[in-house]
């Protein structure tokens, strides 16, 4: 049986990939420190070590010990805004602890080693963004993200490890982590609303994004490693229809049924515009447009979900390393 590694098993994206692996009778070994995940997002069929991708000494004995097949890496702390003030957190996470699993995936000769990266990685002014667009990231967590995307290139061309990258954007749906308060803005307005608090919006709310659910995404991450074609390639995956955070907003109180007033934040240092071309990915996957799941039916099923478990409120990150213009709502109880 074929074996994969998944690293980021228990958050969100990883444990729907997981879903996806098991169901075409794959044998699959999850990685997760359960910092932003939880165990019981995990399939009871996957086999689950809780251990950080930091750790090079529990990577090389999982290598060791497992005949890995192929590596999913989806393991990072993907805060965009925070990175700009823990960038040391972010470069032992979300880089190093990278090469930890490239280094081994190197020497076990996987396969296939599958890196979700993000269109963070682009920066401002470039969209649409296509996967020829040069990246110019302009926060730390994109700068990780694009030099893990480059490390893999120079793997493959050094060593011959084959990988496929994916540049993710927007995910939302079930499984997703709603008491974070540094990302996932979906997540955010949810919890908000359950608690009857103010939705909180960073500048004019004017900010575009393309909303992605996750089971438009997570299937055709699983299954890439059997499309050949799709090996040693870049693609930007999600939804083509853009929106405002306002409009984002509209929808969300339309579907939970709750009305709230929004609190406009000072604006924050990020992207304007970020919206992905898909063409690439359409043509090589074949995915056709009516397969996308519509913002409103794919917040519908996630408030479901969400009001079925309510909000597991995350632990404050304590290790800010830098508080020059961090957000004061980030320091609020």
């Amino acid at each position: 049986m074929t074996t994969s590694l998944i690293t980021g098993g228990a958050g969100f994206i990883g444990a729907h990939v997981t879903n996806e692996l098991i169901e075409i009778g794959q044998n699959v070994i999850v990685l997760d420190d359960l910092s932003g995940g939880f165990k019981e997002n995990v399939n009871p069929k996957a086999n689950f070590i809780q251990g950080s991708i930091t750790d090079y000494e529990l990577i090389k004995n999982i290598f060791r010990e497992n005949n890995i097949d192929y590596v999913f890496h989806l393991a990072a702390y993907a805060a965009e805004g925070l990175s700009h003030f823990i960038r040391k957190f972010n470069y032992e996470n979300n880089l190093i602890g990278s090469i930890n699993l490239i280094n081994e995936s190197i020497k076990s000769k996987v396969k296939c080693f599958v890196f979700t990266s993000s269109i963070a990685v682009y920066g401002a002014g470039q969209v649409p963004m296509t996967e020829e667009t040069t990246p110019i990231p302009e926060d730390p967590y994109g700068i990780a993200k694009y030099a893990v995307e480059m490390d893999l290139r120079t793997a493959h061309e050094m060593f011959g490890l084959n990988y496929i990258i994916f540049r993710p954007h927007n995910v939302y749906g079930e499984f997703q982590n709603i008491g974070d308060r540094y990302r996932n803005v979906i997540g955010i307005f949810m919890k908000q609303l359950m608690q009857g608090e103010q939705l909180t919006v960073f500048g004019d709310g004017a900010q575009t994004r393309a909303f992605s659910y996750i089971k438009d995404v997570a299937p055709y991450i699983a299954n890439s490693i059997n499309i050949p074609s799709a090996y040693n390639h870049i693609f930007n995956i999600g939804a083509d229809k853009n929106y405002t955070v306002k409009e984002l907003a509209e929808t969300i109180m339309e579907v939970m049924k709750i009305r709230s007033d929004i609190r406009f934040l000072p604006a924050r240092n990020e992207v304007i515009d970020a919206y992905s071309d898909h063409a690439k990915a359409k043509r090589v996957f074949q995915i056709h447009e009516h397969n996308f799941t519509s913002l409103k039916s794919g917040v519908t099923k996630m408030a479901i979900w969400a009001k079925s478990v309510g909000a597991k409120e995350s632990a404050k990150f304590k290790n800010i390393e830098i508080l020059e213009k961090l957000p004061a709502i980030w320091l609020e109880n």
